[in-house]
């Protein structure tokens, strides 16, 4: 099951989580919060919000895509919406909202379950929600000192789903995937 990474919505859904938090944050909360809502939303709907990669490091699931733009920026020729949104703050590793970037690419659906997954978790220090999300949650693997990806296909067997309704859903994932890459070529 593939998704294509909206770095768009990446941006908006981390910018949104960030302002509930005062408009900065802990780059690790963030990562587990931002994980949290791709999962709800997948399991709720059949997509995520970002369609980044989902993986498993040392600290927990993460977007790997988000960790790679804030680790590594954005390719000098790109207008990167998270760079022009999102800044780091310090060695602490604090994500701030630097330009607000709207939220206008998000639909009711997903800002809803953002503001869900705020209002359970937001208040959760983020060691401890490392530690949370390491026991609760099935799909998390401890990959030692390396990475590992989270098939979403596994998420959805964990909440319950048949074989045949998660085929069904790969289907219309892969469907979307293409139509989007068929969008972003022209």
């Amino acid at each position: 099951m593939r998704f294509v990474f909206d770095e768009t919505k990446a941006t908006q859904a981390a910018a949104f989580l960030l302002k509930k938090a005062g408009g900065q944050d802990y780059l690790l909360k963030l990562m587990k919060l931002l994980y949290l809502a791709d999962r709800q939303a997948l399991v709720e709907g059949g997509l995520t919000i970002t369609g980044d990669s989902l993986v498993s490091m040392p600290k927990g699931p993460v977007l790997s895509g988000v960790l790679d733009l804030v680790n590594y920026g954005s390719p000098p020729d790109h207008d990167s919406p998270w760079c022009n949104a999102i800044a780091e703050l310090g060695p602490g590793r604090i994500l701030k909202v630097e330009v607000d970037p709207g939220d206008d690419d998000l639909s009711e659906f997903e800002t809803s379950i953002l503001s869900n997954v705020y209002s359970q978790y937001g208040h959760i220090d983020r060691w401890d929600l490392v530690d949370l999300l390491h026991k609760t949650l099935p799909e998390f693997k401890d990959p030692g000192n390396s990475s590992c990806p989270i098939e979403p296909a596994d998420i959805l067997r964990y909440a319950g789903f048949s074989d045949a309704d998660i085929r069904g859903m790969v289907e219309d994932a892969e469907g979307h995937r293409a139509m989007k890459v068929a969008i972003e070529s022209r």
